[in-house]
């Protein structure tokens, strides 16, 4: 099985390194994606449609996309450009856009037209500095150990931090999404909750949990990209779970 994975904000391929290792030790293959603005193509513009692009160029017949955090909105655009390509979409500790709104309120589950609304619903600026050109950044470390990686070892947590990069946002908070083919081609797709989420807050998943099979996990947002897969989590691939209740997709053992 081939996985292609999807980074979230500040993060990018780097952060998938240690679970395409286990993977591979288990026998699948996978790939990451640096998203433009991330990694090696910091210097690049932002876009939705150029973000969609790096995903779509690198995905084969057969994949499974795999969108983590802000990187589910980034991989239901590339399942919408290549629904024929994805045998399957998993949503770890992210979100479903929704259709014909923008990020943010797809985010707060807001709408414009209601008026303003907050929509930084992770409480996540607190622990941000910014540049003049509105370029953002975790502040310190310590912020970024109690909301990303708190329960990772200081060694972990300090490799994980000190490749963070900036997060600029351009159109992709300003542009509502359509993603028609995505909806008609109705995907199998599972939702995996991390109950110790210090960055999305617990209602935020309830709207795609009544669309998309759900497995309810111990780990905080980014335990699995920060460390291998903990041996007492063994989770059902999708070609698996599809015939077993959710309650069995995810088993401490």
């Amino acid at each position: 099985m081939r996985f292609v994975f999807v980074h979230g904000g500040f993060h990018a391929a780097w952060c998938w390194e240690r679970t395409i290792a286990e993977l591979e030790r288990l026998g699948h293959d996978g790939v990451a994606v640096d998203l433009p603005g991330h990694g090696a193509r910091v210097d690049e513009e932002s876009t939705l449609a150029n973000r969609r692009d790096a995903i779509v160029s690198v995905m084969r017949p057969g994949d499974v996309l795999v969108g983590h955090s802000g990187g589910g909105f980034d991989a239901t655009l590339a399942a919408d450009a290549a629904p024929d390509l994805v045998s399957h979409i998993t949503y770890l500790a992210a979100a479903l856009p929704r259709e014909g709104r923008t990020y943010p309120e797809a985010m707060a589950m807001r709408d414009n037209e209601d008026g303003e609304f907050e929509a930084d619903v992770g409480e996540m600026l607190g622990y941000l500095k910014f540049d003049d050109d509105g370029a953002m950044w975790f502040a310190d470390f310590e912020g970024a150990w109690k909301y990303f990686y708190h329960d990772c070892d200081e060694a972990t947590a300090r490799w994980a931090f000190e490749h963070l990069g900036p997060e600029r946002f351009g159109d992709t908070t300003v542009t509502p999404v359509s993603v028609p083919a995505f909806w008609a081609a109705d995907l199998p797709r599972s939702f995996i909750r991390c109950l110790q989420d210090h960055s999305m807050p617990r209602w935020q998943p309830m709207p795609q949990l009544n669309s998309s099979a759900t497995s309810p996990i111990s780990p905080p947002h980014f335990r699995a990209r920060a460390a291998p897969i903990p041996k007492r989590w063994r989770c059902a691939t999708p070609r698996m779970a599809s015939s077993m209740p959710t309650s069995e997709k995810c088993w401490p053992t």
